[in-house]
């Protein structure tokens, strides 16, 4: 208990310190300044480019993810497409099991992966794309949130099989379990061993940086933005304050493990998700005679013969690269709450965690996109991602940044809610699932939340992607290897699916279904 305690104690000390320093300099660009090179460096590795131009490169690990996401959807005959019904019949709850093993339903981890995953990437990322690609970058979006689909099928489907069930009920699941026993069946124990760990080390990365202070430092910019702006007290060098606020609602959920959050998320995600498709809709009938026009952009943008000369790659790498940073699709992230489902046959939830990027990107991202485009706001230079997209929203209401900062904050909750989860179980993955480990890493946690608040968007994003996207160096590895394994479950749970007269569905009656 000590050494956690240590750690994590360590963790506030820093924090304190930064605020204790010389007022030569304030909070916020003593904190970027610790922490922006660190950040830098760490992106530059993660995200190396293979130049096709003089001002154009390919960054290798959108390739990794992209290529991964097209091979699952050929492979497992394009389930991403032909399994949607069945994803909708099982979150209905058609195929529910009485007393079957987890904490939570199909819809609570749905929705509790869903927050995880909306969150601050559809309205701040969407508008970095769109700035730096142009309009042609939300068709590469949309593309990425489709094919994503298949790889959270595979991702989800093995976070289930290879899960632990502990004896008080709670459920420890995701890459990490399956790329150590999945890899160990295969005969490649140590492997597994290394690349769970190394996932599970990027995890409590991610966690920190994207799904906690890129998270609160958009919240903070919007919240001080419709309170004052720089002149406001938030805004006056105090911006942590309102990161410790939300650190402390934090941490009254996150206290409650998987079924805590999951009772917010199921309540959160669809309100949530309900007012901000809402206003979009609100703006685009207002702008209704630009929609037409908007869409020939998009797919003038996207295949224009001008942007041949590596600026046609530029606009993909936009839309592809805030994409998947988005929707998270061969990430590995969302496995870890999947695992947590009620249930004996673990494709069925490979079906419901299909639809988290159709939801993600195909639906609120799109959103997002549209009402920059049909309002002409990608064409303005606002400095960030927040502010382009709250420009958007304001050309139609005056007063609507305030609906937005709202919306904004409850994506930024929900999300930093759920990813305290996908590294409290890569924490206790590596430091044993045991209290003392759960509660370092929870505070650890929350003394982050109010770091993040007064960060630069620069080193934010540039830790957050970089975290991120190395978590998808050993998940793809597992998932091309243990492909088969998920295909034999897929195959047999559609042919009891197609049987005249079903049983109940159960285990048994799946694999029978398979001989």
């Amino acid at each position: 208990m000590k050494k956690y305690l240590l750690t994590a104690g360590f963790c506030f000390s820093s924090v304190i310190s930064l605020f204790a320093r010389a007022p030569e300099a304030s909070v916020d660009e003593q904190i970027d300044a610790a922490v922006g090179p660190a950040a830098q460096l760490i992106s530059d590795v993660i995200f190396y480019e293979v130049p096709i131009s003089d001002t154009t490169g390919i960054p290798l690990i959108l390739v990794w993810l992209l290529l991964g996401a097209v091979f699952f959807t050929v492979y497992l005959g394009f389930i991403n497409i032909r399994g949607f019904k069945h994803a909708l019949d099982i979150v209905r709850g058609k195929y529910n099991q009485v007393g079957a093993p987890g904490e939570v339903s199909h819809f609570q981890a749905l929705t509790a992966a869903v927050s995880g995953t909306v969150g601050l990437g559809n309205i701040a990322g969407v508008a970095i794309a769109i700035s730096l690609g142009g309009p042609g970058a939300t068709f590469w979006m949309i593309l990425a949130g489709l094919l994503g689909m298949s790889s959270k099928f595979v991702s989800c489907t093995l976070g289930v099989k290879y899960r632990d069930v502990h004896e008080d009920g709670t459920v420890s699941g995701g890459p990490m379990h399956y790329l150590n026993k999945g890899l160990k069946e295969r005969g490649m124990a140590g492997a597994g061993k290394f690349l769970a760990a190394f996932f599970a080390i990027m995890c409590i990365g991610g966690a920190i940086g994207a799904g906690n202070m890129f998270q609160i430092n958009q919240a903070t910019q919007q919240f001080i933005a419709v309170t004052g702006g720089p002149a406001s007290f938030f805004g006056g060098g105090n911006a942590w304050m309102f990161g410790l606020i939300m650190a402390v609602l934090v941490g009254l959920v996150i206290l409650g493990g998987m079924k805590s959050i999951a009772k917010v998320t199921e309540k959160v995600v669809p309100f949530m998700c309900g007012i901000y498709i809402l206003s979009a809709l609100i703006v685009l009938a207002v702008n209704f005679t630009n929609i037409p026009a908007a869409f020939v952009a998009i797919f003038e943008g996207a295949f224009s013969s001008s942007a041949l000369a590596g600026g046609l790659v530029g606009v993909m790498i936009q839309g592809l690269r805030r994409g998947l940073f988005s929707n998270e699709a061969g990430i590995g992230s969302a496995s870890i709450a999947h695992s947590a489902v009620k249930t004996n046959v673990p494709v069925t939830e490979g079906f419901v965690a299909s639809l988290e990027p159709f939801i993600d990107t195909v639906v609120v991202c799109t959103m997002t996109a549209l009402v920059i485009v049909v309002t002409g706001s990608y064409k303005m230079d606002t400095g960030d991602g927040i502010a382009l997209t709250s420009t958007a929203f304001a050309t139609v209401i005056d007063w609507f940044p305030l609906v937005l900062a709202a919306a904004v904050i409850l994506f930024a909750f929900s999300t930093m809610i759920t990813w305290s989860y996908y590294g409290l179980k890569s924490w206790t993955y590596l430091f044993g699932n045991n209290k003392a480990a759960e509660i370092s890493f929870k505070v650890l946690f929350c003394a982050f939340v109010v770091l993040g608040a007064p960060i630069k968007l620069n080193s934010v994003v540039a830790f957050s992607d970089a975290m991120l996207f190395a978590m998808s160096i050993p998940n793809m590895i597992g998932l091309y290897l243990l492909a088969p394994v998920v295909k034999r479950e897929m195959q047999a749970f559609l042919t009891y699916v197609r049987s005249a007269k079903k049983k109940p569905l159960t285990e048994e009656a799946v694999a029978a279904a398979q001989v």
